[in-house]
């Protein structure tokens, strides 16, 4: 009987460490890397400059287009937590004007607009890694990952 249970118990973890994740790894926490087969591709980090108005802030991020680029019109990230919560996370697209990348987010709407939030798929991997992806087609252009309430923003294009 004791064989019998000291059998299953190792094909238990057998079976459990068979579902452990070996995928690439992001090698800095709090920051989204496309996923790409078997390669990450950091995205672009900046802060956007807020240009607020009563009823709407434009967000200006320098640059016509971010160096991180995806053909993938459902990207997938994976990130490493330490200080974001990948939770928290909202997709915006961007409209290049004058040389810069813009989103206007408006007080006056309700729901979505054709900028975003888009809607985004949250999983945990193991311990502090999650992927991250977006849940709907997107269209080729600029887009940017940010934190809610935050100015910090993760870079992409969709090509």
């Amino acid at each position: 009987m004791q064989f019998k249970l000291s059998l299953a118990v190792a094909a238990m973890l057998t079976v459990a460490a068979s579902d452990r994740y070996n995928g690439p790894r992001p090698p800095q926490p709090d920051i989204p890397y496309l996923l790409h087969a078997d390669r990450l591709v950091q995205t672009e980090v900046a802060d956007a400059r807020e240009q607020g108005g009563k009823k709407e802030s434009t967000f200006v991020i320098p640059g016509a287009s971010s160096p991180a680029r995806t053909p993938l019109a459902e990207p997938i990230f994976l990130m490493r937590t330490k200080d974001i919560s990948p939770d928290s996370l909202e997709l915006y697209r961007l409209e290049v004007r004058n040389g810069q990348r813009e989103v206007v987010i408006s007080q006056r709407k309700r729901g979505r607009g054709d900028y975003g939030p888009f809607h985004l798929m949250v999983n945990r991997i193991e311990g502090d890694l999650y992927r991250v992806e977006a849940d709907e087609p997107l269209p080729d252009g600029e887009y940017s990952l940010s934190p809610n309430g935050s100015n910090k923003v993760f870079c992409f294009e969709i090509y």
